[in-house]
């Protein structure tokens, strides 16, 4: 068996059948881009989304318990907060405070 063929039934046995995976993924993704707000994403929003569709394919399709698919819909979520989050204000410098007991008797 070559190394592809296993790897491809290992992935099968994981997430199901990839023609029934592609068909329900497709059906998300349609959803998503019937959307109001589609056109109006940004590329790193559409991939996001997109991927997080593959996922929550494969989650259906195939073991709902596998943990790194959950864990990829996080960290792809994540990646989108990253870039829409405004950064955090800049933190002034601490100012060494003065001992007014210093010198005092």
């Amino acid at each position: 068996m070559s190394h592809i063929t296993e790897t491809l039934n290992q992935r099968g046995n994981r997430y199901g059948e990839f023609n029934r995976h592609a068909e329900i993924t497709q059906n998300i993704k349609k959803a998503m881009q019937d959307s109001p707000n589609w056109a109006t994403l940004k590329p790193w929003h559409r991939e996001g989304l997109e991927m997080i569709a593959h996922k929550i394919g494969r989650i259906l399709n195939g073991d709902p318990n596998y943990d790194d698919s959950w864990h990829d819909i996080a960290g792809y979520a994540q990646l989108v907060e990253q870039i829409v989050r405004p950064p955090a204000p800049p933190v002034p410098p601490a100012v060494p405070m003065q001992n007014p007991m210093r010198g005092a008797l």
